[in-house]
């Protein structure tokens, strides 16, 4: 086993690996930019060096710098952890090269797994379903146009080199395909430094449903079943569950196996996903593609089968077996997952840095928080804005929906924006508690929101002017009296015995008359 292992990240990740190590006894070192000097992580882990300036591109993502720190500590291995360098080749080998471990799968792997088009290839060639598509980056607009012709519209434009909703374009008509074209391609060179993009038939209203593999250098192959993560913004997953709502054995099976038919394509080794997109209708599945690397959801999957994915991570890496066989992974009970983020719903999630004031996590029975802050940390304007993944287990997903509501009630950040009003929001949503989720389930969320929001409008515009009413009715009243009461005035003053009635009786029958009088 390893003695001692360099983290090459940051944030809430970075804690998640640094607590594994503690419990393998095995030394975690932390590597840290001017922007995080005084990060948590930097703080737990027992050793921590400094790698460069705020921006990534000058210290998260500087190659020869890691691999220099982590010779110099004497690190055996290190664990990317997800994002930054975690799916990149080129560190591997260099780790490789330096005679350290990479926690991860082979650079072949990475390599075929991390072109969509490659990937799309291995996937049909291992016998798993794909969307309807090009199989090569599309060369030209003519190629996209006529593409889409033949598959009819709604089509994808996808980057042919990255993921994460960069370069990714909905195309709902052929007048919208050159601007959707020329924007995919120039965010993708921008995202990944590779223009090319290629092109599918759009699923309707899909679930985006993903497995997760294990393998080990040894040939074992596992799948711990699937995480619904179709509640997404701007194409990036911020709800995910264990097991899906779906609810269907034979669907997780039928997955799992063209799952691990990729993985094995790949020649697998470590922890992956394989991504698919459901119809929520048919309940067909395709590939969509493959991460090769520790997923940011992978706390629900722990949740409900009980095996430490991390720990496994580090096993598999130091060149034991897997832990388990597929025949030992039993799903128990219901997790849910909240990605918590510096972010504004209100501003289109728009980042929102800032000090952190006043920190309240909850807790309490069924209740995971994995955080990367504290009271008075820098939430950064060079990173992704993540706080947190908050997390709660049931024995069936409505009391995981319970605890999941009543952890986000306990949880209070101050000084910044967060995603927390969102979610409480979301899991108090009639389809959200019912399972009827796709990936536009935010936009539908956002449009029933303002509906009910204009309703109450309209309800307190009726209110208002009914008290209105109300007001001028009592004001008739009130002149109604004053007439009467001058006239049993002028009446006393002809005869004070006449026995006419009291003037306040006659105004309160002339008050109860007017009351039933229609509106």
């Amino acid at each position: 086993m390893f003695r001692k292992i360099l983290i090459a990240n940051r944030g809430e990740i970075a804690v998640r690996v640094i607590r594994a190590c503690r419990e393998m006894n095995v030394s975690p070192v932390a590597i840290y930019s001017d922007a995080d000097a005084a990060a948590l992580h930097v703080r737990l882990a027992d050793e921590a060096y400094h790698v460069g300036a705020a921006p990534s591109a000058e210290s998260y993502l500087r190659i020869d710098r890691i691999v220099a720190v982590a010779k110099d500590c004497g690190a055996q291995a290190v664990h990317p952890g997800y994002g930054f360098l975690s799916e990149n080749a080129e560190f591997a080998r260099a780790c490789e090269a330096a005679g350290i471990v990479f926690i991860g799968p082979p650079p072949s792997a990475m390599e075929l797994m991390g072109s969509k088009t490659n990937a799309r290839r291995a996937a049909i060639e291992a016998g798993a379903p794909v969307v309807p598509g090009t199989t090569e980056p599309l060369q030209s607009f003519d190629e996209a146009r006529e593409t889409s012709a033949r598959l009819g519209y709604p089509v994808m434009l996808k980057a042919a080199a990255g993921g994460g909703g960069k370069g990714m374009r909905f195309v709902a008509r052929e007048e919208d395909l050159r601007s959707a074209f020329d924007t995919a391609r120039s965010e993708a060179q921008s995202a990944f430094g590779d223009e090319s993009v290629y092109l599918e038939k759009a699923v309707e209203r899909p679930r985006h449903i993903e497995i997760q593999v294990f393998a080990d250098a040894r040939g074992n192959f596992v799948h711990l079943g699937e995480r619904e993560c179709s509640i997404q913004r701007r194409h990036q997953k911020v709800i995910e569950e264990c097991p899906s709502p779906i609810g269907d054995p034979s669907l997780r099976a039928a997955m799992g196996e063209a799952a691990l038919k990729v993985a094995r394509a790949a020649a697998y080794v470590g922890a992956g996903t394989v991504e698919f997109l459901v119809s929520d209708v048919t309940r067909e599945f395709y590939f969509l593609e493959m991460n090769t690397r520790l997923q940011v959801e992978h706390p629900v999957t722990e949740l409900v089968t009980g095996f430490d994915l991390v720990r496994e991570q580090i096993n598999v890496a130091a060149g034991k077996p897997l832990s388990f066989a597929q025949g030992d992974v039993e799903w128990r009970g219901h997790a849910v997952e909240c990605r918590v983020y510096a972010e504004d719903p209100e501003n289109n999630f728009m980042p929102s840095p800032g000090r952190i004031t006043s920190l309240r996590l909850p807790q309490g029975p069924g209740v995971r928080d994995d955080g990367g802050v504290y009271r008075g940390a820098e939430v950064s304007i060079y990173y992704d804005p993540m706080i947190s993944k908050l997390a709660a287990w049931g024995r069936t997903r409505a009391e995981a929906i319970d605890r999941l509501r009543r952890a986000l009630d306990e949880y209070e950040v101050g000084g910044i924006r967060t995603t927390l009003p969102f979610f409480r929001e979301v899991v108090r949503d009639e389809e959200f508690i019912e399972g009827k989720l796709d990936t536009g389930f935010i936009p539908r969320f956002f449009a029933r929101r303002a509906a009910h929001r204009d309703a109450r409008t309209r309800g307190r515009g009726d209110a208002a002017t009914e008290r209105a009413g109300s007001v001028e009715t009592v004001a008739r009243d009130l002149a109604i009296i004053a007439a009467a009461l001058a006239r049993e005035k002028a009446v006393r003053r002809v005869s004070a015995d006449d026995g006419a009635q009291s003037a306040w009786k006659l105004a309160g029958r002339v008050a109860q008359q007017r009351s039933r009088d229609p509106l």
